[in-house]
């Protein structure tokens, strides 16, 4: 009868400490789509996003194994504190503190992008990897001896296993699971996005500012991902290297020198500015839109609308639009546990 007794209470322990665990581990949502953003492009169906593919991703994101001499990983150049930029860095250092050519642009939102890089020479989230592993001057690798290095490390055979139902390691399964980290990257906890919800309300100078801002700015970089994701030329004119932008990849003349236009959310963590980042402040960029715009045949017909190429705005509307733009960084985003090197 004791025998019994032991083994019931031995049962109703276990019983309760695996209720335990399960109260204690968080839920995981997946994706989950903001209120009030469009819905994602990214094939969603297709590669429907797990707590072991999400978990899988973060550490391939910061694996320093998928560079030649295993020292870069994607987070040396996207840095969660500065919402996934090189910060401080007009053009990324790579592998043996190779200079690139261009400003490492956030990863922040990408569910909604159709095409990615500066040029949009991308088109689909699941090969962006491939361009950073397998350039000289980033981390200068064979997408086949990563594979081949993942295998021959614990524990991620095991971690592909819960992540796709097998050990064996493939470009796709590593690019899915990626993705599924990337496309979890969201940013939409700014002001912004709670004076939306009604949750709070822009100051004075802050509404005047969006005001200027949906007169100015909105036609590119659109509202609530405040981006267009189209190219076009801003008028700052060619960069040491002559940067063709966006004609590299279609060979339209009407392509010279045009470049995606980049969200603003978080601006305050990524600067600098720019494809080459060429401008160190937001004032610089205002005064460059306000009278240094360079007239050429490919710049983007809004900035041509008046006598003088740019847009007018006085030293007042400057300092409004601003703080207006402060409205759009997100603190929560930058220090999310989830997406950090570290587990939560």
């Amino acid at each position: 009868m004791k025998k019994s007794y032991r083994y019931i209470t031995l049962l109703a322990l276990l019983i309760w400490s695996c209720s335990r665990d399960k109260a204690t581990t968080p839920a995981f949502e997946g994706f989950v789509q903001p209120a009030g953003f469009p819905l994602p492009v990214y094939h969603l169906a297709g590669n429907p996003v797990t707590r072991e593919g999400f978990e899988l991703g973060r550490k391939l994101f910061y694996e320093p194994r998928l560079s030649r001499n295993n020292t870069i990983s994607c987070g040396s150049c996207h840095l969660q504190s500065s919402a996934f930029t090189h910060h401080g860095h007009d053009i990324s250092h790579g592998i043996d503190d190779r200079l690139g050519s261009r400003n490492a642009p956030p990863i922040m939102n990408l569910a909604w992008n159709t095409t990615f890089m500066w040029d949009g020479g991308i088109f689909d989230l699941d090969l962006q990897p491939v361009a950073p592993i397998s350039n000289f001057v980033e981390m200068d690798e064979k997408v086949s001896n990563v594979l081949e290095k993942l295998k021959a490390t614990p524990p991620y055979p095991e971690l592909f296993r819960k992540a796709f139902g097998s050990k064996d390691i493939t470009t796709a399964t590593m690019m899915k699971a990626m993705s599924q980290f990337m496309v979890m990257v969201v940013s939409d906890q700014a002001k912004y996005d709670s004076v939306r919800r009604g949750q709070t309300t822009f100051t004075p100078d802050e509404s005047r500012g969006y005001a200027l801002f949906q007169q100015h700015c909105n036609s590119c970089h659109r509202e609530p991902l405040f981006t267009d994701h189209s190219f076009r030329n801003n008028g700052i004119g060619p960069g040491p290297n002559n940067d063709s932008g966006r004609f590299a990849i279609t060979l339209k003349p009407g392509d010279m020198y045009a470049f995606r236009v980049p969200s603003l959310r978080n601006l305050a963590y990524t600067a600098p500015y720019m494809h080459d980042g060429r401008f160190y402040t937001l004032q610089g960029v205002l005064t460059h839109y306000t009278s240094e715009i360079t007239d050429m045949p490919t710049l983007d017909p809004i900035l041509k609308t008046g006598d003088k190429p740019g847009i007018a705005l006085s030293a007042t509307e400057q300092q409004q639009l601003l703080i207006f733009l402060n409205t759009l960084n997100d603190k929560k985003f930058i220090t999310d546990k989830r997406f950090s090197q570290e587990t939560p």
